[in-house]
């Protein structure tokens, strides 16, 4: 990628589309936005609860209709895309290059540029979203993202229930602060749509994390002893689908734990986008601790 810098020239009152803006990552970007004087349209499969300033259209991206509608009059859109298929991508994004608005995709930093395959499903569909919106012509800015700190969230009945977090262990990763992200992706929605540089940006933390060092760090936060077991995959996949997730889910969660090889790679694009160094897990637990009370 070329080397990315922050963009200077912001675009005061830009209508900007937000997709998953229910989610952990999406509803940071909505606060962001709307702290900025955005104009913000919120797609997301519920209606969200009104918000001055910011509008909420309900229903999913695989409806070319909706998409359609909830194009009109927007200037850029931030695309969580939300299934492990890009076929149904299709449609969305013949409607987003029929309105042409700047296209910023969240993906992930765990794609192999250099690989015919990725490693699991669930980064072969960053890889295929990808690949589906630079040959639409898109030219997107890809943010590529590490794990996600919100992803601990997921511990939390175990972590109110006692000192043992359990579950699939997975190779260790610089996980990142999803307000980062956040900060980062209204960086560049809000840039102007000529600027140069589109990624893509690859979005860490400060440091490599196994999920016993998340957990650990997540147990110095709370004041107790928490502690991570890992537990093999025939286990963990039974423990997931008895919980009441999409069988296709657990599978490619399964598959991501056993075969996403691990990444030693930390970068600083999240200071060069945003003008400030990227958070350290151990202080988001700090900042989220309430949340595992």
């Amino acid at each position: 990628m070329s080397n990315p810098t922050r963009p200077a020239s912001a675009r005061h009152g830009s209508s900007i589309l937000v997709t998953g803006a229910t989610g952990n990552l999406g509803r940071e970007v909505v606060d962001r936005l709307q702290a900025r004087g955005s104009r913000v349209r919120c797609l997301a499969r519920r209606q969200m609860d009104p918000r001055p300033g910011v509008e909420s259209v309900a229903g999913d991206l695989t409806d070319p209709a909706l998409v359609r509608s909830a194009l009109v009059g927007v200037d850029a859109v931030f695309l969580i895309w939300p299934l492990l298929d890009s076929a149904p991508a299709h449609d969305l994004v013949a409607e987003l290059t029929a309105t042409a608005p700047r296209v910023v995709y969240l993906s992930s930093t765990a794609i192999d540029d250099e690989a015919a395959r990725q490693s699991d499903p669930i980064v072969q569909v960053h890889a295929d979203m990808e690949a589906l919106l630079h040959d639409a012509g898109l030219r997107p800015v890809v943010l590529r993202s590490d794990t996600l700190a919100s992803n601990a969230r997921g511990w939390a009945a175990q972590v109110r229930a006692g000192d043992v977090v359990t579950g699939p262990d997975i190779a260790r990763t610089a996980v990142v602060d999803e307000r980062d992200v956040a900060d980062a992706a209204v960086t560049v929605l809000r840039a102007h749509h000529d600027h140069p540089d589109h990624g893509p940006y690859v979005l860490t933390g400060p440091e490599l994390l196994s999920r016993a060092d998340q957990v650990g760090r997540l147990g110095a936060a709370l004041q107790r002893p928490l502690r991570f077991e890992a537990v093999a995959a025939d286990l963990a996949r039974s423990r997931m689908l008895a919980d009441g997730r999409p069988e296709r889910l657990v599978e490619a969660l399964i598959a991501a734990s056993v075969c996403r090889p691990e990444s030693n790679r930390v970068t600083d694009h999240v200071e060069r986008l945003t003008g400030r160094a990227a958070g350290t897990f151990a202080r988001w637990a700090v900042d989220h601790a309430a949340e595992f009370g």
